[in-house]
């Protein structure tokens, strides 16, 4: 690999990445048989095959794999070299990038003001996905820090915790048991329920709570692939949801949904600020870091299990 250049190793990637030929000589603003050209360089170099025909697409095999997570590392190291530059030229600046699932959006924003606020040449790029997506941007050195709930145990990470995250159910105001106390799980089981999609944070936690009361019993679940979606549903009466109360502030403020009082809610959770362990953190995202730290509480909305 010592002879490898940096554009063979890109060609590669655009391939993996777009699945054509065609596609990546686009991406890269090449012609096709300059990808084809370039790709066959570098197999001849590793001496095996790095990407593998199935369908009408490429897919890397596991040489190629391991050779776009390379990439990925070079990228990110020179995008820090770059940022390093910039802030050795102007005191003070610099680029930070951070991702938030999308639960965290709803207090997130503020918080990136108040540190613009505080590092006005600092430029924020911020990244809003669901868990997976999120995880994925931070494994990938999309990012430098990750707003979430739960931090992935599949690769090296430091989380330190913001402050708690109460998870609750909600109804609409007209719901029957609107205005009741000491509800039993139990009597939850002919509801229907408005979940996040599967394998996010709260979807995970809403499974593990009815696991307890549910006796193997399939429950009604209707999928929403968002916070808003879901809050709009609830509104409209179409059933109830379990969602973190960072989510709703204003609606319950307004009398537009209700927090029912279930025994053993709120569930208290934690968000974390997260950080890949192997990727170091230039001055612009050690401040923002620091920033969370101190200040991350302070933009947590303020309704913790408020009930009807």
């Amino acid at each position: 690999m010592r002879h490898t250049t940096l554009k063979q190793l890109r060609f590669l990637s655009a391939v993996i990445k777009t699945g054509t030929v065609t596609a990546a000589s686009s991406a890269m603003n090449v012609t096709p048989p300059a990808i084809t050209a370039q790709v066959k360089a570098l197999e001849d170099l590793v001496g095996m095959p790095l990407v593998e025909r199935v369908g009408d697409r490429f897919i890397p095999t596991s040489a190629g794999a391991e050779i776009a997570s390379t990439l990925a590392r070079i990228e990110a190291l020179l995008n820090e070299c770059g940022s390093a530059l910039a802030e050795l030229k102007e005191a003070g600046s610099g680029r930070v990038s951070i991702g938030v699932v999308s639960t965290a959006k709803y207090f997130a924003p503020m918080a990136l003001a108040a540190f613009r606020q505080e590092r006005p040449k600092v430029d924020i790029n911020f990244f809003v996905g669901n868990r997976d997506e999120t995880i994925l941007a931070l494994k990938n050195y999309e990012v430098d820090l990750a707003i979430m709930g739960r931090p992935p145990a599949e690769f090296d990470v430091e989380s330190k915790a913001i402050g708690g995250h109460p998870q609750v159910m909600i109804a609409s105001p007209s719901h029957p048991l609107a205005g009741k106390r000491d509800i039993d799980p139990r009597d939850l089981l002919d509801e229907i329920f408005l979940v996040r999609e599967a394998g996010s944070g709260t979807r995970n936690s809403f499974n593990a709570l009815m696991s307890e009361y549910t006796g193997g019993r399939e429950l009604r679940e209707f999928e929403m692939g968002s916070n808003e979606t879901i809050k709009q549903a609830v509104m409209a009466g179409l059933g109830i949801s379990f969602i973190s109360s960072h989510t709703i502030a204003p609606e319950v403020e307004a009398g537009r949904m209700v927090i029912l009082d279930v025994v053993g809610l709120p569930i208290m959770k934690t968000w974390f600020v997260v950080r890949r362990t192997d990727k170091r953190l230039l001055p612009a995202a050690e401040a923002l870091h620091a920033f969370w730290l101190k200040r991350g509480a302070e933009f947590l909305p303020k309704i913790s299990g408020k009930v009807a």
